[in-house]
């Protein structure tokens, strides 16, 4: 302080400089992405092995007694099913024929070597990388769970050969939960059909089943 009791002046501090921060580029701002990407899918994979949403599986699978058929879907849009009615464009699919009439064989097969064929089919195909895992295997009745790669979510597959002389063999593919499949029923069914149509099926496109 002075005489006078006043504090000397002083000079004015400098004003703070300001350092903008460094611009990212596409390449960071691309590697920011895929890192923030690698992060999310190891969550979901903690949440996957957490939490496996494999559900129970439904008492009503299995061949029905009457009348003979597979189940029928529910009201959700994840299923379909050779027992529906061809009206029923969200859950009908056309059976198919293993002995198709003008089909590419030289002669017809067997039921035996049918199955055999769908089982190799079935096993070496998965769309949308749901792994298929045979679970029963009867003389006219085969039943598959597709899992998906992640949360486990499981998708049951029947197929069942109907008795008699027709080389028909009915299906249902349906997800044991939710209310939507974003048509990964409808896929499954269809590279199936279409790697059996290499082997010399076909389907059956004006078939419908007549209930009781």
């Amino acid at each position: 302080m002075d005489a006078w009791g006043a504090a000397p002046h002083q000079p004015p501090l400098p004003a703070a400089r300001h350092h903008p921060l460094p611009r990212l580029n596409n390449k960071s701002s691309a590697r920011i992405g895929r890192r923030d990407l690698v992060l999310r899918s190891s969550e979901l994979a903690t949440l996957a092995a957490i939490f496996h949403f494999s559900g129970t599986k439904p008492s009503y699978l299995g061949v029905q007694k009457r009348p003979p058929s597979l189940a029928l879907c529910p009201a959700t849009n994840n299923c379909v099913s050779t027992s529906e009615r061809i009206s029923d464009s969200n859950h009908y699919a056309p059976p198919w024929n293993y002995n198709p009439k003008d089909g590419p064989r030289g002669k017809p097969i067997s039921k035996d070597e049918a199955m055999k064929e769908l089982i190799e089919v079935v096993t070496k195909t998965k769309p949308d990388n749901f792994s298929p895992r045979v679970v029963e295997k009867g003389d006219d009745y085969v039943r598959v769970e597709y899992e998906s790669p992640i949360f486990g979510f499981v998708d049951d597959v029947e197929f069942w050969f109907p008795p008699g002389n027709k080389s028909i063999v009915q299906y249902r593919s349906a997800s044991r939960s939710g209310f939507i499949d974003f048509n990964a029923n409808k896929k499954r069914v269809k590279a199936l059909r279409l790697a059996l149509e290499k082997k010399g099926w076909a389907s059956e496109s004006t078939f419908e089943y007549e209930s009781a």
